[in-house]
């Protein structure tokens, strides 16, 4: 990782300081919602959509289910944000079991809603069990996250995202293949690259450093999962090339029967790395929040952020 000076002196003052002493605020922040299920989930989300609102988050972004298995209920989640909340909404797409027909009127009624940003990726197949089947592209559809991208611009002029992955994607052949990918998407037209979550913020910088190597220059926005059920985020990490630090399993050891501890080792674990990404030069994040507020919440107060308003003070 090559520091400027400005970040030395900030990695000095963050080791000789209180760690989150007087932060600047000046981070920027996204975060990402799936759709409900049914009622009491979609309370969940909304109340959690509500209590991150006054962050001034620049979007939230909503996914998009194997297949469009989701369509219609992310299509009424990012609807309702669009309508009923400042914020912008940024809707997921893929590739899988779609034709570029099918995709087009997608991206159409997002456009008609007032949807002005996607989140493009190639997708991944149904699963069986706890494994993938492999991609294969619909026969009159896109072939790549790359293609889709270069699909969507030619339709509308949204903004979008792509995905990155700090520890590579588990079917590249190699790091640099996974890096080709990646400038594809974003030669194709697409904004920035928001990584897949990660662990160590060593890992991101070397990335960082990668893809400034590799000639990219476009925005890398860190993906911050705060991890509350170490299990299940080992059975998600495993399919996605995420590592779990050995040290992580020890530390929730027993934590089973007590969600408290767990919710507030989980935040100090995240606020941590976010802090260390701080000091190394980064001002974007993007949140993984599994439709609650707490954490990220937390968070984002902890590295200055605090809620925008008239009757609120920023």
């Amino acid at each position: 990782m090559n520091l400027t000076v400005d970040q030395l002196h900030e990695a000095r003052r963050a080791t000789d300081d209180p760690l989150f002493a007087d932060l600047a605020g000046d981070a920027q922040i996204s975060f990402e919602f799936f759709p409900p299920k049914n009622a009491k989930m979609e309370t969940t989300l909304w109340d959690s959509v509500k209590t991150l609102e006054p962050l001034n988050p620049r979007f939230v972004s909503v996914t998009y289910g194997a297949g469009g298995s989701t369509r219609e209920r992310t299509h009424a989640t990012v609807r309702r944000i669009v309508e009923e909340t400042p914020i912008q909404a940024a809707a997921h797409l893929t590739c899988v079991d779609a034709s570029k027909a099918e995709i087009e009127e997608v991206i159409g009624d997002y456009w008609d809603a007032g949807v002005r940003h996607i989140v493009a990726l190639r997708g991944d197949p149904p699963r069986k069990g706890d494994t993938f089947e492999p991609f294969r592209p619909h026969p009159e559809g896109y072939a790549s996250a790359a293609e889709l991208v270069a699909g969507i611009k030619a339709f509308k002029p949204f903004e979008v995202s792509v995905a990155a992955y700090p520890e590579v994607h588990p079917e590249a052949d190699c790091p640099q293949a996974d890096l080709d990918n990646l400038k594809r998407k974003l030669d194709a037209g697409a904004t920035r690259a928001i990584t897949q979550f990660f662990f160590s913020a060593e890992n991101f910088f070397r990335f960082r450093d990668a893809v400034a190597a590799a000639g990219i220059d476009a925005e890398i926005v860190p993906g911050i999962l705060p991890v509350s059920n170490v299990a299940t985020t080992q059975r998600i990490a495993g399919m996605c090339g995420a590592a779990i630090p050995p040290w992580m399993n020890r530390l929730f050891e027993g934590l089973d029967e007590l969600p408290a501890a767990r919710q507030l080792i989980a935040a100090t674990v995240a606020a941590e790395m976010c802090r260390k990404l701080y000091a190394g030069g980064v001002r974007e994040f993007h949140f993984y929040t599994l439709n609650r507020a707490e954490l990220s919440y937390a968070i984002c107060h902890l590295l200055g952020m605090r809620p925008h308003g008239p009757d609120q003070t920023s």
